[in-house]
């Protein structure tokens, strides 16, 4: 049986897992040993109005994010943000006790700070093809300080300075999770060539299979959905590896393939256009202008 849950407050977390309730109603580090999911149980699907930073080993289940499993091979933190809808497997054949720790912040904790604007643009919020974070021990112990150091701040006296100083140690922790994902997307060659080639084999069967003349020109959020990738996460993954960004991939390779027609065909350049999933030929003649130099007829003179 999977349950399906709604946990609107982190209190209502606390209560689910059978946990001390919060001393912060808006945040609360919470240790993963201690941790009790009902043994009856065996698998839970739930959706959370606020974010979490999870840093855990022996993780005796397995984790999904949307409709995607959560990759736990190597890595150790995890970034949910609220509204995103999770899913807990229970393993029968792994019997490890899960340590660690799991961060919840409500948005609310974050009104009228710089980072409630900016906290969703952190690629790592929003995948929905997913890997953790593998961190070094070195570097385990540095964000654990940092969780450690904003549970200090939030369980003492709360004065003027608490807020700030809360939010500056988060902003820190972010900081660094985004320098050690940036090492993570360089270091994983393999799987990272392997989007790049699912890229450009999804936007070369777009232009050929006539789906830019029935659907128009194909979206970054298009793009990212059909390679099971959030939009941040595939843009900060291309721009690591080629320095260019998913808009850019899909701008070079439409116009390679108008390369193709205004050199090979007798299309006009209306009809190339229309092709390609632009609605005006002005704007495919601009877009073509700025990434070349010269106006589709230029460049077609250049072949007949």
């Amino acid at each position: 049986m999977k349950n399906r849950l709604h946990f609107k407050k982190i209190t209502d977390y606390h209560k689910f897992v059978n946990i001390a309730a919060p001393a912060h109603p808006l945040i609360s580090l919470v240790d993963y040993s201690e941790v009790q999911y009902p043994s009856t149980i065996e698998s839970i699907q739930w959706m959370q109005d606020y974010y979490t930073i999870g840093l855990k080993r022996n993780i005796p289940y397995k984790m999904f994010y949307g409709q995607q499993s959560y990759d736990f091979d190597e890595g150790i933190m995890t970034f949910i943000a609220p509204k995103q809808v999770m899913s807990l497997v229970n393993n029968p054949n792994i019997h490890h006790n899960p340590t660690g720790y799991l961060l919840c912040i409500h948005p609310d904790f974050l009104w009228n700070t710089n980072l409630a604007t900016y906290i969703q643009q952190y690629p790592f919020f929003g995948y929905t093809v997913n890997e953790a974070l593998f961190l070094s021990e070195k570097e385990e112990q540095q964000m654990i300080e940092i969780l450690q150091n904003i549970e200090k701040e939030y369980q003492s006296t709360i004065d003027q300075f608490s807020s700030k100083i809360i939010i500056a140690q988060l902003e820190l922790l972010l900081h660094y999770a985004e320098r050690f994902y940036e090492r993570q997307f360089i270091t994983r060659n393999k799987s990272n060539h392997q989007v790049l080639g699912q890229l450009e084999r999804l936007l070369t069967n777009y232009f050929n299979d006539a789906h830019a003349l029935e659907n128009g020109l194909p979206t970054v959020h298009y793009v990212a959905n059909e390679l099971h990738l959030s939009p941040n996460y595939l843009s900060s993954l291309l721009k690591t590896l080629t320095g260019q960004s998913t808009q850019q991939h899909i701008h070079d390779k439409l116009i390679e393939k108008a390369k193709e027609k205004l050199s090979t065909t007798q299309q006009t350049v209306s009809q190339i256009a229309y092709s390609l999933g632009f609605e005006r030929p002005a704007s495919f003649t601009k877009l073509f202008k700025t990434k070349t130099e010269m106006s589709p007829m230029e460049f077609r003179k250049e072949f007949h």
